[in-house]
């Protein structure tokens, strides 16, 4: 398989680190509260897409980039996008996953959701949210544990649970998401979940709040340094926060949550800034970008509230990726003709 001259005159790797270093408060924040399961989970991520993107450049018959040529100058790291996918698989994934999983869906987002298709640029579907879909569907057991904030995460407990180690830690550590707690709840109001649940916090959930403020931050960053554009995340935000507000229904046992509730919970402020914003598999035209966000975030919206699955992102993205052609092509047809 060649590559273009335009291919090559793109050099993707300032782009890469910019979205790298824009991650870092909000991995932050979920080290601070999830502890150092997070940390084991980027590293297993990354060393099995960096590893699998080795091989499948292997089995092309193409050469690794050179130094100069490489994120961070590591000819192992290519053009960065390995990197990039594995720390949103891994920012996604329970920060006390076991180790197989995290492997076999980063396997799965490097080798089908990117090699398959010919590598960097040529992948029709976010590789990070494939791997989650992945992980999802295989493993549904484990992917429903999540740590309760205030729980010990030591070092030496965190290898022994991600590693299978020790026994009896999960049941300790691990707690329902507010989503989730939200689609079973069928009893308790609004305002007495706030009270007596402990994964709710002030507007959401406890820890998560700060979480999706990281992001956030981080995704304004990435429209100052105009890495990404404003479409895709308006979008997205503006259609979750409308339907959530015309679908609230008060505070009673049947609420569907407040529009601040579905903001500020599970990865809304990741999936904005650093999910629908991929270049390769999102819209490229500005119209098609805002019609692929709305689609998100209403999708979102209603696989939380009435769907099998507390938090629909993933699937959102992946439904919306198939529907990208149809997106541009509605886009150009309301662009005016040119005149001669």
């Amino acid at each position: 398989m060649t590559t273009s001259p335009a291919e090559l005159a793109f050099d993707p790797r300032p782009s890469m680190q910019r979205v790298l270093l824009a991650c870092l408060p909000g991995a932050l924040a979920l080290f601070w509260f999830n502890g150092w399961g997070l940390l084991l989970q980027l590293l297993l991520a990354a060393a099995t897409c960096c590893a699998c993107d080795g091989l499948s450049r292997r089995l092309r018959r193409q050469a690794a980039p050179p130094a100069e040529q490489s994120l961070f100058g590591q000819p192992a790291l290519a053009e960065g996008s390995g990197l990039v996918s594995a720390s949103l698989l891994a920012l996604a994934l329970p920060a006390y996953a076991p180790w197989w999983l995290t492997v076999a869906s980063a396997a799965f987002a490097s080798l089908l959701g990117k090699s398959l298709f010919g590598g960097f640029g040529r992948n029709p579907f976010n590789p990070a949210m494939l791997g989650y879909a992945f992980a999802l569907l295989a493993f549904p057991a484990q992917m429903v544990h999540w740590p309760a904030p205030g729980a010990s995460h030591g070092l030496l407990a965190a290898v022994q649970q991600v590693f299978g180690f020790g026994s009896g830690l999960i049941d300790g550590w691990s707690q329902a998401t507010v989503l989730d707690s939200l689609r079973h709840n069928d009893r308790l109001t609004i305002d007495e979940l706030f009270a007596r649940h402990p994964a709710f916090g002030g507007v959401g959930g406890r820890g998560v709040e700060w979480v999706n403020l990281a992001f956030l931050g981080g995704g304004l960053f990435l429209l100052q340094q105009r890495v990404i554009r404003w479409q895709a995340p308006a979008g997205m935000l503006g259609a979750l926060f409308v339907i959530s507000l015309l679908c609230w229904n008060g505070s009673g046992s049947d609420s569907n949550g407040s529009p601040l509730l579905h903001l500020f919970s599970g990865a809304s402020m990741l999936g904005a800034f650093f999910i629908v914003t991929e270049p390769v598999s999102g819209a490229s035209s500005r119209r098609a970008r805002l019609y692929f966000g709305i689609g998100v975030g209403l999708l979102t919206y209603v696989i939380r509230t009435w769907g099998g699955y507390p938090d629909g992102l993933a699937f959102a993205v992946l439904l919306m990726n198939l529907g990208v052609p149809l997106l541009e092509r509605l886009a150009a047809a309301g662009q005016p003709e040119p005149t001669a």
